[in-house]
C-alpha cells in the first residue's frame, strides 16, 4: 500500500516528535539521577566537606584526668566525647559514629560522657541527647589539639586512648581507631595511649593560654 506525500510527511513529523519526546525524557532522567547523586553526596557527608579541608593533627597528650568522682578502678570503661558545636560538618559524621558505639557497647560495662568546648553554645544531635552524661571539663583538656575526639579510660582507671574517632573526611567504623581499643579493654587486655598523627575532618580545640584556640 503506497502512501500519499501528505501521509508520508505526517508520519515523518510524528517520528521526529516521538524522538524528541524520548530525548527529553532521557535528559530529565539524567538530571534527576544527577540531582539524586548530589543529594546523597551531601546527605552522607562528602558534600559540604569542601569547606573543611583535610587537616593533619597530632594527638600526643596523654595527661587527661577524670574528675575524682569518676576516676580510679571502678570496673567500668569510661568514654568521653569532646565536641565543639561550631564544628558542624565534622560533627555530623562523628555523631553517627558515636551513636553506633553507644548502641554497640551499651551492655558491655561502658559509660559515655561528653565535654563541650568552653565558651560555645549548642546541643548534641537529638538522637544523642540523654545517651551521654555531660561533664563541665576534664583536667588537661585545654591541650587537646582538635575535635571531635575521644578519650577512653580502662576499668582500672588508666587512660587507654586519647585521639580522633577515625581518619579521613568520612568518619565510620571502617576506618575507626576506637573500636579496636574498646574491644581489647572489654576482653581484659591492657592498652597504652600513644601519640598519633591523623588526617581528617577536625576543628581546632586548644583552649589554653597561648594556644590561639
Amino acid at each position: 500500500m503506497s502512501l500519499t506525500r501528505e501521509q508520508a510527511d505526517e508520519r515523518l513529523a510524528s517520528s521526529i516528535l516521538s524522538r524528541r519526546a524520548a530525548l527529553a525524557l532521557v535528559c530529565l532522567a539524567s538530571v534527576a539521577i544527577a540531582g539524586a547523586g548530589v543529594g546523597l553526596w551531601r546527605y552522607f557527608g562528602a558534600g559540604g566537606l569542601a569547606s573543611y579541608s583535610e587537616r593533619a593533627v597530632v594527638f600526643g597528650d596523654s595527661d587527661l584526668r577524670l574528675p575524682p568522682e569518676l576516676a580510679g578502678e571502678t570496673g567500668r570503661i569510661r568514654v568521653v566525647h569532646f565536641w565543639d558545636p561550631d564544628c558542624t560538618t565534622c560533627n555530623k559524621e562523628t555523631d553517627a559514629h558515636l551513636n553506633y558505639l553507644i548502641q554497640m557497647y551499651r551492655n558491655a560495662n561502658v559509660d559515655f560522657y561528653s565535654v563541650q568546648k568552653p565558651n560555645t553554645r549548642g546541643q548534641l544531635a537529638p538522637f544523642l541527647q540523654g545517651k551521654l552524661k555531660p561533664l563541665p571539663r576534664i583536667e588537661g583538656m585545654e591541650r587537646l589539639p582538635a575535635s571531635p575526639s575521644m578519650a577512653i579510660w580502662a576499668a582500672n582507671g588508666k587512660l587507654a586512648y586519647a585521639g580522633p574517632y577515625s581518619e579521613g573526611l568520612v568518619c565510620s567504623s571502617a576506618n575507626s581507631f576506637v573500636e579496636p581499643v574498646l574491644d581489647k579493654l572489654i576482653a581484659g587486655q591492657q592498652v597504652e595511649p600513644m601519640a598519633m598523627m591523623a588526617i581528617g575532618c577536625y576543628c581546632l580545640w586548644n583552649t589554653g593560654p597561648g594556644t590561639g584556640g
